[in-house]
C-alpha cells in the first residue's frame, strides 16, 4: 500500500500592507493619494507620516482602494473626500457645486480690502458659498447676501454658512438679481460661469465632473457677466464697488463692459500665476 501523500503547507498570508506601501501602489499623484488616505483612514497627515510603516487594517485598505480607483477614473479629489479648503477653512462640496479654486481667493482678498465698514455685500452665483461665507467669517461688520439659481447649490451653501458663519449669510434663490427687488449693496462680487460653449477645457480634468451650469454660459462666456453688469444700476449703491472673476483672456472685455456701464476706477488684478483674474470698478457717487 502506497504511502498517502502529505498535505503541502499552506502559503503564508501576504504581509499586511503599510501606509507607505498603499501610497506608492495607488497609481496616483502623491498629494492626491495622501488626501484620499487621510479620508479613508480618519488619520491626520502628520500621523500618517509618522506611522508610514504601520500595518493598515482591511477596512481602510478597501475604502482607500475604492477612492483611488475613482480618482484614477478622473473623479475630483474634493468630491471624493467631500470638502475643499478655501481661505483656510474646509468647505463642503459635492457634484451640486463648483469646487472652490485658489485663484478665487484673490476676489475675496480684494473684497475684504474694499468693503466699506458695515456694508451690505452681495455674492451673485454663490455656489458652495465659499466667497460669501468667507467674507462673513472674516468681517463680522458686513451684512452678506448670497444668491444662486440652483436650489441644490443653495443647500450646500447653507451647510457651509451654518458651519463657518451661522446666522450671518442671507441665502436667496434668484436668476442673478431678478429676485432682489430694489435692494442696494455697497459691494457686489461674483464668480460667474465664464467658459465659452465648446471650450476644450470643459472636457478635461476635474471640469468633466463639475456642474456645467456653474462653468459655462453655453454662449460666448460673457453673457452672465453682461447680466451682472446690467443689474449694477439698480443694485450697486453710489460709491459702491463691484468685483468679477473671469477667464484668463477676458479682462479687456470685462473692463469694457464696466466702463460702458459708467463705472470709474475700472481695473484688473492678477492672480499668483500672473493672469488678470478679476476686474473691478466703482459706481460714481
Amino acid at each position: 500500500m502506497s504511502e498517502r501523500p502529505r498535505a503541502l503547507p499552506a502559503d503564508p498570508p501576504p504581509p499586511a500592507a503599510d501606509y507607505r506601501g498603499l501610497l506608492r501602489s495607488a497609481g496616483l499623484d502623491r498629494a492626491d493619494a495622501l488626501a484620499l488616505l487621510i479620508h479613508a483612514s480618519g488619520r491626520s497627515r502628520a500621523w500618517l507620516i509618522a506611522h508610514d510603516e504601520d500595518a493598515v487594517d482591511a477596512a481602510t485598505q478597501a475604502r482607500f482602494a475604492t477612492l483611488a480607483a475613482a480618482r484614477r477614473a478622473g473623479e475630483p479629489v474634493a468630491y471624493l473626500v467631500g470638502q475643499r479648503e478655501f481661505f483656510g477653512r474646509a468647505f463642503a462640496v459635492d457634484r451640486r457645486v463648483l469646487i472652490p479654486r485658489p485663484e478665487t481667493e484673490l476676489l475675496v482678498e480684494w473684497a475684504l480690502a474694499h468693503a466699506p465698514a458695515g456694508a451690505r455685500v452681495l455674492d451673485l452665483g454663490t455656489g458652495s458659498g465659499a466667497i460669501a461665507v468667507t467674507l462673513a467669517a472674516e468681517r463680522r461688520d458686513l451684512e452678506l447676501w448670497a444668491v444662486d439659481l440652483s436650489a441644490e447649490a443653495l443647500e450646500v451653501a447653507a451647510a457651509n454658512a451654518a458651519r463657518h458663519a451661522p446666522g450671518r449669510v442671507r441665502l436667496l434663490r434668484s436668476d442673478w438679481t431678478a429676485a432682489l427687488g430694489n435692494e442696494g449693496f455697497g459691494l457686489i462680487v461674483s464668480n460667474p460661469p465664464y467658459i465659452a460653449a465648446g471650450d476644450r477645457h470643459l472636457a478635461e480634468g476635474d471640469l468633466r465632473f463639475e456642474p456645467a451650469g456653474a462653468l459655462t454660459d453655453q454662449r460666448d462666456g460673457l453673457s452672465c457677466i453682461r447680466a451682472i453688469v446690467a443689474g449694477l444700476e439698480t443694485h450697486l449703491l453710489p460709491g459702491g464697488w463691484v468685483g468679477i472673476e473671469h477667464g484668463y483672456d477676458q479682462s479687456a472685455a470685462v473692463r469694457s463692459l464696466l466702463t460702458q456701464a459708467g463705472l470709474e476706477e475700472v481695473a484688473s488684478a492678477r492672480d499668483l500665476a500672473g493672469i488678470e483674474r478679476i476686474s473691478v470698478g466703482r459706481r460714481p457717487g
